[in-house]
């Protein structure tokens, strides 16, 4: 889905926790309904970031606090999407946050953090635990943005090989230009799938390898290369629409 010009923009919220008949959000929503010129009466709706979506009116706002009165009859259930892991690199900042709030509108299921040889040269980089509060902020403003009801789940980074170990019962993709076209892929694709982004400057021979071993499948979008957030954005894109 697309934003549409001739449609009125209703504003959303994430509102995690349990819902009652009225919603109490703290001083961030509040601040953002304002910044909006949002006043009671003004229609929203909901996001809980984990499958449930409603709407609803603002019953009051101020400066530290937004209350939302819940519709019960908009209540709705949205169930989890098709398991899709982003394994992305741990790389340039800008550029994973980037990759992040787009990946969220894409539906991922689980974001994880890899820290490949090359990602050590990179300066600034997103790492540690500031910057994975930055990671899920921008996530639940792509939630907010694009209507969706699920958050994912937010993976420490960690060390290629640890994260190998953790994740025998993936099927997992390996994005290179190399590799066989992703789209061919098709019948392989069942999930809990995992794609993986190689860093700036790509990854090493025997990183390559060590996902080889792992049983990874190599899978091309085109024979260019791109940058790994244009990769990631390209690759959840195609996934999510042969298994959506």
């Amino acid at each position: 889905m697309v934003e549409r010009a001739d449609r009125a923009s209703v504003a959303s919220f994430h509102a995690p926790g349990p819902w009652d008949g009225v919603v109490e959000l703290g001083e961030a929503p509040a601040r953002h309904a304002m910044v909006k010129r949002l006043s009671a009466g003004d229609p929203v709706r909901l996001s809980s970031g984990d499958g449930r979506r409603a709407s609803g009116v603002i019953s009051d706002v101020g400066k530290r606090h937004l209350r939302i009165a819940l519709a019960p009859e908009s209540l709705e259930s949205i169930p989890a999407p098709a398991y899709v892991e982003l394994w992305a690199p741990v790389g340039d900042r800008e550029r994973m946050l980037l990759l992040a709030e787009k990946a969220v509108e894409l539906g991922v299921s689980a974001w994880r953090p890899i820290v490949y040889r090359r990602s050590r040269s990179v300066s600034p980089r997103g790492e540690g635990e500031a910057f994975r509060e930055k990671v899920r902020l921008r996530m639940i403003g792509a939630l907010e943005q694009s209507g969706g009801a699920w958050l994912p789940e937010l993976h420490v980074e960690m060390e290629l090989e640890r994260a190998l170990e953790a994740s025998t019962r993936i099927a997992g993709v390996l994005l290179d230009p190399g590799g066989e076209p992703l789209i061919s892929l098709r019948d392989a694709l069942r999930p809990p799938v995992a794609i993986a982004l190689g860093p700036e400057g790509g990854l090493e021979v025997d990183e390559c390898a060590r996902f080889a071993e792992a049983g990874w499948r190599s899978a091309s979008i085109g024979a260019n290369v791109l940058r790994f957030e244009t990769a990631g954005i390209a690759a959840l894109a195609l996934v999510r629409s042969l298994i959506p």
